[in-house]
């Protein structure tokens, strides 16, 4: 008996592999949680005239976005501290405000408000750095997005952990707890090599190993981290993860906005991934990553929104604009990062930098069905003369309509299958009143 698939039928399917590829009136057939085909619509209704149908007339079906870096939970930080250069944002107001608030619900509260938001903006991965990443790994499995939970390594106390070896033994345990999660998988986030020693990093570069797992660190994020670094170390941040042992393709190093020449070499040679998250940048006037460069360097880049108390959003397709209309501005160049390389930015550049790429990142037979649909029929978006250089340059994220994660429709008709967006958003409503220590909203538990 013939297996009952989906077959989607949008007006346009942007595969992003083969490269500079648009497919029109062109099927996808998902079976299970893969993709099984790509055809021509007309041949797919022959073929599989049992299958469930799905239409979209006026869309583009494309993979689901990877956010490379953010911090889910602080959505519910957001707007607390703007206008503020790192340091003090960071020092002043955001580790005193965790300090007080940061509880397993509030990183439940805030994930489930950083799904939502994402979801409905076309991403269907997310690479998180956060506290209690058991509680992120259990709420990303239950709202069925993908995500690749980082677990924190620091040297100091925080509301999570009481020092490195409580972060190390939490580590293991969530390594364990989800080796074989379909959705979910662990990394190792140290914080930054200024707030991590040397005796954890030893600690981390064996326990990668020895789970086989990746890392994702802060790296290069100010001008002044590397001139405290090499008063302190004796060398810059990216040679000491280097004598390490740290360095390479399953570690990802994020913001990287003032690497020298030196470090774009090292960067080259070991074959490290990097995210770009211009819009944090930007805001706490971080400085501006040569992403020309790095890209021309052989580099693999992918792109994230950080968390949403330094964006202050969480749309990946507004993040993936800035980067490449910032490299453009910035290098003078105007052919600098185009469309085309903006979109494997937030798809198959962000699965190679998590090692998916032979999974994700894009329509292909046999791989994961994670797919974004967005609606064309749009003032931004017509008329239509070149799609993908109107999806970067002119669409709006509230364009995404249906997000398939594993095959399964998460966002039908912008309304989400599983959750209510209501009950989520009454939830993070109650924050600022906690914040401001309002008893009547209750305790955050």
């Amino acid at each position: 008996m013939a297996v009952r698939g989906t077959l989607l039928l949008p007006q346009f399917l942007l595969p992003v592999r083969p490269a500079g590829t648009v497919l029109e009136h062109h099927a996808l057939r998902m079976v299970g949680d893969r993709i099984d085909a790509l055809l021509p619509a007309e041949d797919a209704l022959v073929r599989f005239p049992e299958d469930l149908q799905v239409a979209l007339p006026r869309h583009v079906l494309m993979p689901g976005m990877i956010n490379l870096h953010t911090h889910s939970p602080m959505t519910l930080l957001r707007g607390v501290a703007d206008d503020l250069p790192l340091a003090q944002w960071l020092q002043d107001h955001i580790w005193p405000a965790e300090q007080r608030l940061v509880t397993a619900q509030f990183v439940a509260d805030g994930t489930r408000l950083a799904m939502l938001e994402m979801l409905l903006s076309g991403t269907t991965c997310f690479n998180e750095q956060y506290f209690f990443p058991e509680v992120i790994a259990r709420e990303a499995r239950a709202f069925g997005m993908r995500a690749s939970v980082g677990v924190p390594i620091i040297n100091v106390a925080t509301p999570w952990a009481d020092g490195l070896q409580a972060c190390l033994a939490r580590a293991e345990a969530l390594m364990e707890t989800v080796a074989d999660d379909p959705l979910v998988d662990a990394c190792l986030s140290p914080h930054a090599p200024y707030t991590v020693d040397d005796h954890a990093l030893q600690e981390v570069a064996a326990l990668a190993v020895a789970g086989q797992v990746q890392i994702s660190m802060h790296v290069l994020e100010t001008a002044a981290e590397r001139v405290q670094h090499e008063q302190t170390h004796g060398m810059g941040p990216l040679a000491r993860l280097q004598r390490f042992g740290l360095l390479g393709p399953d570690f990802l190093a994020v913001h990287m906005v003032h690497p020298d020449a030196e470090d774009m070499q090292r960067l080259a040679d070991t074959g490290t991934q990097l995210a770009h998250c211009p819009k944090s940048n930007l805001k706490l006037a971080s400085g501006i990553c040569p992403l020309p460069q790095l890209l021309a360097a052989g580099l693999n880049v992918g792109v994230g929104t950080d968390g949403a108390a330094s964006n202050n959003r969480l749309d990946l397709l507004e993040e993936v604009r800035t980067a490449a209309l910032l490299a453009k501005g910035s290098s003078g160049d105007a052919t600098a990062v185009d469309a085309w390389q903006a979109l494997d930015m937030v798809t198959i550049n962000g699965a190679r930098a998590l090692g998916k790429e032979t999974q994700l990142g894009s329509l292909e037979v046999g791989k994961i069905a994670d797919l974004a649909a967005l609606e064309l029929q749009a003032a931004a978006t017509q008329p239509l003369h070149q799609l993908h250089s109107q999806l970067i340059y002119s669409a709006s994220s509230s364009q995404f309509s249906d997000v398939w994660v594993a095959g399964e429709r998460l966002l039908k008709d912008r309304q989400l299958t599983r959750f209510h967006a209501d009950q989520l958003l009454a939830e993070a409503a109650l924050w600022p009143a906690r914040f401001r220590g309002d008893a009547s909203v209750g305790p955050s538990l």
